[in-house]
C-alpha cells in the first residue's frame, strides 16, 4: 500500500517571456504547464475536509506567480524552480514532476512543441 496518493494539474497555460532570445523577452507567448503532485497521504482521504490536502487552487496561483513574475531564459530552470517553490511552500508534497511546453519556440522546422520534464523531491 502505497503512502502517497497523486495529484495533478494539467495543461495550465500562461502567457510568459521565457527564452534566450531577446524577441521571446519581448514578444512573449504561452506555456503549458503540467504538475503532478505526489502528496503523503493525510487524514483527508477518509475525513474528505480539504484543509487535509494539498490545494490545488493554491498551488495553480503558486505556478502562475512564478511563472508570470520571474523570467527564465530556460524552460528547464523554470521547471526546476516551479517544483522547488511547490515543494518549499507544501510539505506534504514529496514528489513532484513539472512539464513545461513551449509551442512557439523558435527552432526552424514543423513540430507540436518543444517540452521539458523535470522532477524534483525535497531533501
Amino acid at each position: 500500500m502505497s503512502n502517497t496518493y497523486r495529484i495533478g494539474l494539467k495543461n495550465c497555460v500562461f502567457f510568459a517571456r521565457h527564452g534566450v532570445f531577446h524577441e521571446e523577452a519581448q514578444l512573449g507567448q504561452s506555456f503549458y504547464i503540467d504538475v503532478d503532485m505526489d502528496v503523503l497521504v493525510t487524514d483527508a482521504l477518509k475525513t474528505d475536509n480539504y484543509e487535509n490536502t494539498v490545494d490545488y487552487g493554491a498551488v495553480h496561483a503558486s505556478v502562475e506567480q512564478i511563472v508570470t513574475q520571474q523570467r527564465f531564459n530556460l524552460i528547464e530552470a523554470l521547471a526546476h524552480r516551479v517544483g522547488e517553490e511547490l515543494c518549499a511552500q507544501f510539505p506534504a508534497i514529496k514528489r513532484v514532476v513539472v512539464t513545461i511546453r513551449k509551442p512557439s519556440a523558435p527552432i526552424p522546422g514543423v513540430f507540436d512543441h518543444a517540452e521539458v520534464i523535470v522532477e524534483h523531491i525535497p531533501e
